[in-house]
């Protein structure tokens, strides 16, 4: 088996001597141009189109990227220059601006999710200074190797080209790596999970890659996967039917008999029943609390406003009310305008004798009643006379 790479030069990439077989100035004409090409991921908000921009600012730094991914087959630059070998330990180490490490992962990418992202995230940070591209293999090798895909390549390709880890999409990348396919397109490096990959009569599609010391492994991110999306929706399928339906998606389109049409629609009238139904035992159930809230405050503010009302009224009538003192006054103001007044201690009637003021005639004295009726005749006799004699 041929080498993957023939060694260009020996040692690393800052001493050893140059190849023969290409001359310096095409080798620095040939660089120069790959610095003063058109970037195809723009820098910040717009491209460096000068020498004097693109020497100022590194062509594969990365902040806003406002385009997406290049296809290899459209770049301007095709160089010629020969691709200078490198280990991993100098890949780690860093390398210059201008000779960034070419690390290649390649895949299906049938529904790209964030496992797929995070896979091109661990490829693209492999090393300080790397340039990654993203191989995507054909409908034609897909189906023959793998199985149908639910997008089509042309999907696929356009959805790496929009991953911001991907600085160049291949398409129609070979099934099983060539050393003609690693030199064309000076690859350093191919990055995939280290699980062996059996297919295509191979218990593992990377063993001569591995075997070369190009191999770098990732780590699979767990839990998803294109295999586990497609079964989430064949498990679900009638639930997917019924919502492509629903946004008005017909029954040929999505292969659906008649029968399985008007069932599929009558359980979503039935769906759109319960929910109106759910949403007036929600309303019924918040008009409740809020008539609940509003009863408590009302009971509340009655039960303050009836203690106030009770306090007030013992106020006014209770044992020490207002009220009772009151009365009493009144009734004393009273009683002092019935009962007749005494005399003053200096009025003259005061030196008279303490007998008696005659008492009217027709008050009758209680205290001694006549013992008989004829001293009763007597008394009365005797107040006649008195009559006759004050006349």
């Amino acid at each position: 088996m041929r080498p993957l790479f023939q060694q260009t030069r020996s040692g690393n990439s800052a001493g050893g001597s140059e190849p023969t077989s290409f001359p310096q100035d095409k080798r620095d004409s040939c660089r120069e141009k790959c610095k003063t090409s058109t970037v195809t991921k723009m820098v910040g908000s717009q491209k460096h189109s000068t020498e004097e921009e693109a020497q100022e600012t590194p062509r594969y730094q990365q902040k806003t990227l406002t385009a997406p991914a290049p296809f290899a087959d459209e770049t301007s630059c095709q160089c010629q220059a020969p691709h200078e070998k490198l280990t991993i330990a100098q890949a780690r180490l860093g390398t210059p601006v201008d000779r960034p490490v070419r690390v290649y992962a390649d895949g299906i990418f049938d529904l790209f999710h964030a496992g797929h992202a995070r896979a091109l995230m661990q490829a693209k940070t492999l090393f300080p200074n790397s340039y990654l591209l993203v191989g995507v293999c054909s409908d034609d090798l897909t189906h023959k190797f793998k199985g149908f895909t639910v997008m089509n390549e042309t999907e696929r390709y356009e959805a790496l080209r929009h991953c911001r880890y991907v600085d160049e999409v291949i398409r129609d990348a070979p099934w099983t790596l060539t050393p003609e396919f690693l030199e064309k397109h000076k690859i350093d490096f191919v990055a995939h999970d280290d699980i062996p990959y059996s297919s295509a009569g191979s218990d593992d599609v990377y063993k001569h890659i591995k075997e070369a010391g190009m191999f770098v492994p990732t780590q699979r991110t767990e839990g998803i996967s294109t295999s586990d999306i497609i079964t989430r929706i064949v498990r679900d399928y009638d639930v997917y039917a019924r919502r492509n339906l629903q946004r008005g998606y017909t029954a040929k389109e999505l292969n659906v008999s008649f029968i399985n049409e008007k069932k599929y629609r009558f359980q979503n009238q039935v769906d759109k029943m319960k929910e109106k139904v759910k949403n007036v035992e929600e309303k019924s159930k918040e008009f409740v609390y809020k008539v609940e809230e509003k009863s408590h405050d009302l009971i509340q503010k009655w039960e303050e406003k009836s203690r106030e009302f009770i306090g007030n009224f013992l106020e006014l009538f209770g044992p020490d009310g207002a009220w009772k003192q009151m009365f009493q006054e009144r009734s004393g103001r009273m009683l002092q305008a019935f009962s007749p007044r005494q005399s003053p201690n200096s009025s003259p009637t005061r030196g008279r004798s303490p007998s008696r003021s005659p008492s009217p005639p027709w008050v009758i004295n209680k205290t001694s009643p006549p013992s008989s009726p004829k001293a009763a005749s007597a008394s009365l006799s005797s107040m006649s006379e008195g009559d006759e004699d004050e006349k």
